[in-house]
């Protein structure tokens, strides 16, 4: 039995990366290999209740490949770790058969109080590098979880999630054929959800500004007209403000203005109109 689990785990390492050219290389160069292998050796100490032992041989095994794996997880058939460095798999997690993780992966919890608080993986799931499925929620089969995205809430079967938080994106139907997307990543013309929606606002923002240039050529010889009266209205004053003002001025320079319009000083008699005042006679005594 052993045996034959260790050759269907290498038959799926060669079938799903083209980089394994041989049996012997994926047994002796491949860590998610060795910390699958480690692990059936720790999940037997720890469900014969020999917990510390357990932990210890798990320390191990994250010490020589990179991969922390808890002995109580559950881990199912054909189990592809890629790459491997930095994935965790917690205590309470469950993973179903023909799964594929890559680096960075985490299996981790939402909160911290007893009882089941990781998540539960479908069969055939892809998780891209850099994931993190966070809290006791399920993922369904042949799910696909994109890079870097963080999953809180549960995943539908058939369904790819993307971003963060992660949501669901509109994917063709999968084909009857077994296939893989690597890194979980969809590889049609699909949109992303926040790619949809923006696209969404500028298709309505165009139709706005459609409806506003039909109303405006709609009503603008009216428009037009006011505008130039407007136009006409504001020039008057304009003038009559800069008459206004140059009367204004020339008061100041010739020093007295009477409504608005401009008057000369006051200038010296000329000499034909100074008369000689009478003199005064006293009365003799």
């Amino acid at each position: 039995m052993p045996f034959m689990f260790l050759r269907e785990l290498i038959r799926t390492y060669r079938e799903r990366d083209p980089a394994a050219r041989s049996d012997l290389e994926v047994l002796l160069c491949y860590p998610g290999v060795h910390a699958v292998l480690w692990h059936k050796l720790s999940h037997a100490l720890w469900v014969r209740r020999m917990r510390l032992l357990g932990r210890f041989s798990s320390h191990i095994a994250r010490w020589l490949t990179g991969i922390e794996i808890h002995p109580a997880a559950q881990l199912g058939r054909r189990l592809v770790i890629d790459h491997g460095m930095g994935v965790v798999i917690g205590e309470t997690a469950e993973i179903g058969d023909d799964c594929y993780l890559y680096h960075q992966v985490t299996l981790g919890v939402a909160r911290t109080s007893a009882g089941k608080r990781h998540p539960t993986i479908g069969n055939n799931v892809i998780i891209g590098a850099g994931a993190k499925v966070l809290g006791p929620i399920h993922v369904g089969d042949n799910a696909r979880v994109g890079s870097n995205a963080v999953v809180v809430d549960d995943v539908a079967a058939d369904t790819t999630v993307v971003g963060m938080p992660a949501r669901p994106v509109d994917r063709k139907p999968l084909r009857r054929a077994p296939h893989f997307d690597p890194y979980g990543m969809p590889c049609d013309d699909s949109l992303d959800p926040l790619l949809r929606d923006l696209e969404g606002l500028r298709a309505e923002l165009a139709a706005v500004e459609a409806r506003v240039a039909r109303l405006t050529a709609a009503t603008g010889p009216v428009a037009n007209g006011t505008v130039a009266n407007d136009t006409a209205a504001t020039g008057t004053a304009a003038t009559g403000v800069a008459a206004t003002g140059v009367a204004a001025t020339g008061a100041a320079a010739t020093g007295t203005a009477v409504n608005g319009a401009a008057t000369s000083p006051p200038t010296a008699p000329a000499a034909h109109e100074l008369r000689p005042t009478p003199a005064l006679r006293t009365p003799a005594v």
